[in-house]
């Protein structure tokens, strides 16, 4: 799309960042969310992209560690949450851009894979599969045709496991 910069976040984002997940969820927990995962271990900050337009930030993707265990072990791997854009922006390609930003940027970081949690025929669009293929589970309660995966490296998922969430993650599905 054009017009639409994506790149990293800085601190002076972050109230911005607030205001489109606030706006695109229609709530506070994803922005709550963003504020404990950056607080954490599992923060990457290369992996939080804000898309701009016009000098405005209308959309953010925020991609984070998790743990694979399987029965060949453990593995880092990436999960995308949230992905959010202005209701005024959406349905304008910026969504779209902010997955291939982070897709790229997360292999150029050497991750095996990413899974997200959310509507599978938005992120099929971008080549993930169901999650099921790579045996990938995970303790969130949401129908598994909601969990999808893509392999950033090719058998980057290895075995497959179960994904450990950190429990900010967790707790904002019990809601």
């Amino acid at each position: 799309m054009d017009g639409v910069i994506v790149r990293q976040e800085t601190a002076e984002d972050i109230r911005a960042i607030d205001v489109v997940n606030i706006s695109a969820f229609q709530g506070e927990d994803e922005a709550q969310l963003v504020t404990e995962l950056r607080m954490s271990a599992a923060f990457i900050p290369e992996l939080s992209l804000v898309a701009e337009v016009n000098g405005r930030i209308v959309g953010h993707v925020l991609l984070f560690s998790v743990t694979l265990v399987g029965e060949a072990g453990e593995a880092r791997i990436l999960a995308l949450a949230p992905m959010g854009v202005v209701p005024s922006q959406s349905h304008r390609g910026i969504g779209s851009a902010l997955v291939r930003a982070a897709l790229t940027k997360a292999g150029s970081l050497g991750y095996g894979g990413i899974v997200v949690i959310g509507h599978p025929d938005f992120y099929k669009r971008f080549g993930f599969k169901p999650a099921s293929e790579w045996n990938i589970t995970c303790a969130v309660p949401v129908g598994a045709d909601a969990v999808t995966a893509y392999e950033l490296v090719k058998g980057g998922f290895k075995a497959g496991g179960a994904v450990r969430y950190p429990q900010a993650f967790i707790d904002l599905f019990k809601k």
